[in-house]
């Protein structure tokens, strides 16, 4: 069953929260396969969890949904790297060509490397949009690399065609997983992802976001953010 808890009570965890600390730090690392290049927020008291969070085939890591869900993670104590996916790296707009997402999931792949080094504890992989789906195919194919996964307005399908179905890894994705999703998101439906999690053989919960499109309203009402790392943490326990 779809989990919607109170907005409300969200914003006042939001606000009980207001006054951790958070420090931004421009983040690099390099080897001989590539850069991960992004933001991280390092919280005042940190747990020793980490976090790594993709952006969407429009944007970068200073999307207001990254940001949003940055923040919550770090008010939890729970470091969160916010990265440029290579392809983005490589160009600075534009969405990526399909010849991108190998080089995309093995960006996910190092910039996980790379925060283990800082984080000694667990790891959680998210992402919105098209960020997400190439992190739940790297997961799919190699579920040890984190202990939980975030899925921002998942696209489930091209806008208008429900029969484009993008599924076919998730009966292989065994890391539990939330996914939090916009009641008027064009690329899927609720009851449609409702559908689409039924085939994950993990865990998983759905988080709905009333009255947001594919931008999960994080202009009007970033409380999503708190709400869906809170149910993440109560997933993983």
């Amino acid at each position: 069953m779809a989990l919607r808890p109170s907005y409300s009570d969200a914003a006042t965890d939001a606000a009980l929260c207001s006054s951790v600390v958070t420090d931004l730090e421009p983040f690099e690392a390099r080897d001989a396969d590539g850069a991960v290049r992004g933001v991280l927020h390092r919280p005042s008291a940190p747990t020793g969890d980490g976090a790594v969070l993709a952006h969407g085939a429009g944007s970068n890591c200073d999307s207001p949904v990254l940001r949003a869900v940055a923040a919550a993670f770090a008010a939890r104590g729970i470091a969160a790297l916010r990265i440029d996916l290579p392809f983005r790296q490589a160009r600075p707009k534009g969405p990526p060509s399909p010849v991108w997402a190998p080089r995309d999931r093995d960006g996910l792949r190092h910039a996980l490397a790379a925060l283990a080094r800082r984080c000694p504890r667990r790891l959680v992989l998210g992402g919105h949009s098209y960020g997400g789906r190439q992190a739940s195919m790297l997961l799919a194919d190699a579920p040890g690399l984190a202990h939980g996964l975030l899925l921002l307005a998942y696209p489930l399908h091209p806008p208008g065609r429900p029969e484009r179905r993008r599924t076919e890894h998730l009966i292989t994705l065994r890391t539990p997983t939330v996914f939090v999703h916009g009641t008027r998101d064009p690329f899927g439906f609720v009851d449609e992802l409702e559908e689409a999690r039924g085939l994950v053989p993990a865990p998983t919960r759905l988080l709905s976001v009333r009255d947001a499109g594919h931008d999960l309203g994080v202009r009007g009402n970033g409380s999503f953010a708190e709400a869906a790392v809170a149910e993440l943490l109560a997933l993983l326990g």
